[in-house]
């Protein structure tokens, strides 16, 4: 007997988080290309024998299939398709804190393939390794194009009210609302404080120092809570706890 195909097939999708749902099932929040963030219940997923048990896990490139058409779907399928290494150390800290902000700022259902490829590509690259600011890096690339995607896009290179270049040897407050502003505009405390030649890395890519990379951190911290609306980011508490990273290292 053929079995019915179901209305959501073949999503490649990477799992945010799982919990556990009544005895043997999960609630399973995924992030597919097509259908963004989706919640699913895998049902009988935590039985011994279950063909899911294995699969849904963090950072493992998937395919699922689902049914359904409430806020909660239901899971019917989900296969692994490989090629990507699993981040470890440092790094499985820093994929943790990408998830926990995709599950706190992207709404459910709101598709943003330009963003899964962006994840994909950060999860690929936290897994092949790297020095911490390489893996620093990472993780600023990700931020922003997380903001941009949610129509919250970071001016960098250009002061926010004149339009002026942004000096590599000049201190800004950075505004959230208005971008760089010249540090003489506003009050001191009012807003972070920023050199240009930061802000100038952040939008390049790239930190040519331990001093600019902390820098821009400090920065990307401020502005994703404000959007955050100040919600706790425990990936942020685990690093301090443990006191493994240094306050250039990952983990947002």
């Amino acid at each position: 007997m053929r079995t019915a195909r179901a209305p959501h097939e073949d999503e490649p999708a990477w799992v945010l988080h799982a919990r556990a749902y009544r005895e043997t099932s999960l609630i399973v929040e995924a992030f597919g290309r097509a259908a963004g963030r989706v919640a699913l219940v895998a049902r009988g997923a935590k039985r011994p024998r279950s063909e899911l048990r294995g699969l849904l896990q963090a950072f493992q490139p998937l395919v699922l299939a689902w049914t359904g058409s409430g806020e909660m779907k239901t899971l019917v399928r989900a296969e692994w398709t490989g090629g990507a290494a699993l981040p470890s150390g440092a790094a499985l800290l820093s994929a943790f804190y990408l998830n926990e902000l995709v599950l706190k700022l992207l709404p459910r259902e709101d598709p943003h393939p330009a963003l899964w490829d962006a994840y994909a590509g950060s999860i690929r690259a936290l897994g092949a390794g790297g020095d911490p600011q390489a893996q620093a890096a990472v993780l600023r690339n990700f931020e922003l194009r997380l903001l941009a995607e949610l129509g919250y896009a970071m001016t960098l290179t250009r002061e926010g009210e004149s339009g002026a270049p942004v000096e590599p040897g000049r201190s800004y407050h950075y505004a959230i609302d208005r971008g760089p502003l010249a540090r003489a505009a506003e009050p001191a405390g009012a807003w972070p404080e920023v050199r240009g030649s930061t802000l100038i890395a952040l939008a390049s890519g790239s930190y040519p120092d331990a001093g600019t990379a902390g820098e821009a951190k400090r920065l990307m911290r401020r502005v994703l809570d404000h959007y955050l609306e100040h919600r706790r980011i425990f990936t942020r508490r685990i690093v301090q706890d443990l006191a493994a990273l240094d306050d250039d290292g990952e983990a947002g």
